[in-house]
């Protein structure tokens, strides 16, 4: 057996001295022995992740994807933070308004709620949306996670004449009686 010194001299192998590369310098230079018909050789390293397939009965592709839960921000009006809420997809924006109501009082968060019942709220895109949601439409079918909740009037705060006490009131229904009236600029003006 030679020196790792005579390596270094120059000196070679009994196998090459005929010219011929080894097998790991010939795959260096891009000759593989044995594949010289122009077929790539697949390493031995990469499974066959494809092999799993067909044993588990349905390809992944035919079954729709959907998260198993989402965490969805609910800004409270008024308040400096969103309330993180973790949600099924399938539950409707009823369970997501009490959900975030419960969470809100529970974290003590300022300004405090005057009821904590779910149903004196209305849940809005963004603060600037007049219309609230649907109370029965599934989470999944929003397209958003970022939402804003606002009171509403309940019954127990309506007053003389159907007139709202709360200085909260809903946007859309104030939105539709200042459209109502000819000149509903008007309002607006500082007078």
């Amino acid at each position: 057996m030679p020196s790792p010194k005579s390596h270094r001299r120059g000196q070679t192998d009994q196998n090459n001295r005929k010219g011929k590369l080894g097998e790991k310098s010939s795959s260096y230079h891009g000759n593989l022995p044995g594949t010289m018909s122009g077929q790539l050789r697949r390493p031995k390293t990469v499974p066959d992740l494809l092999s799993y397939r067909n044993l588990a009965g349905t390809s992944p592709e035919s079954l729709p994807r959907q998260p198993p839960k989402l965490l969805l921000n609910v800004t409270m009006l008024g308040s400096l933070g969103a309330v993180h809420v973790v949600m099924t997809p399938d539950s409707t924006v009823g369970d997501l308004v009490s959900a975030s109501v419960r969470q809100y009082a529970k974290e003590c968060r300022r300004p405090i709620l005057q009821t904590t019942d779910p149903s004196c709220f209305d849940l809005h895109y963004s603060q600037f949306s007049l219309e609230s949601l649907d109370r029965e439409k599934k989470l999944m079918e929003l397209g958003s996670r970022n939402f804003f909740l606002c009171p509403k009037k309940c019954e127990a705060e309506v007053g003389n004449g159907g007139e709202v006490t709360t200085p909260f009131a809903s946007c859309c229904k104030q939105a539709d009686n200042a459209s109502k009236t000819g000149f509903a600029w008007l309002k607006f003006l500082n007078f």
